[in-house]
């Protein structure tokens, strides 16, 4: 069976009210069927989808750090960004790379497309490995603030570890790194 088709736990929607439409997410609430017959509330978090790279130079993974205002604190995480209207997520891995971190890669290629929190949101992150980087230029949105760093794998594991790397789409690049440094594949 399919794992995306429908199945005998689907939901079917009653009712949909919109709650809130913001610039990045809106927020819905679903009145549902229950495959038992029954009916529940399901809150839904729609976001476009999102990109992520793992951006690897001379052994080193290239990472930016900011402040992340959800968690109260700075985040050590790889680029990323939201899929802009209409954007290919390879052409946004491609605009993000080098929006944050100023580098260009001419070998990208996609290790993997996720739900990040399925219970309650709708986000698909791509996440890509980028090689062969040449430098660009840094091109920040008006509101973004960050420092750009190159990490070896010790030092992001070790950050992972003291929790300055806490986010699941950096941690699952730093160990798909790793599986790529043992084995050669991605």
């Amino acid at each position: 069976m399919n794992p995306i088709s429908n199945s005998k736990f689907e939901e079917v929607t009653l009712s949909s009210e919109s709650i809130f439409k913001g610039k990045v997410i809106s927020l819905q609430v679903d009145q549902v069927r229950l495959p038992n017959g029954k009916t529940a509330s399901r809150e839904i978090i729609r976001h476009p989808g999102a990109v992520a790279v793992l951006a690897l130079l001379n052994d080193t993974m290239i990472v930016v750090e900011q402040y992340r205002k959800a968690l109260e604190r700075n985040q050590v995480e790889i680029p990323a960004g939201k899929l802009d209207p209409g954007e290919l997520p390879l052409d946004a891995a491609l605009r993000e790379l080098e929006e944050e971190t100023g580098y260009r890669s001419d070998s990208i290629r996609l290790i993997s497309s996720f739900a990040t929190s399925p219970g309650f949101a709708d986000e698909i992150i791509h996440l890509y490995v980028a090689e062969n980087l040449t430098k660009g230029e840094v091109h920040l949105d008006e509101d973004e603030f960050l420092d750009c760093e190159a990490l070896t794998l010790e030092q992001a594991k070790a950050y992972i570890r003291d929790q300055r790397i806490s986010d699941a789409k950096t941690i699952l690049a730093v160990y798909a790194w790793e599986v790529y440094r043992l084995t050669g594949k991605i």
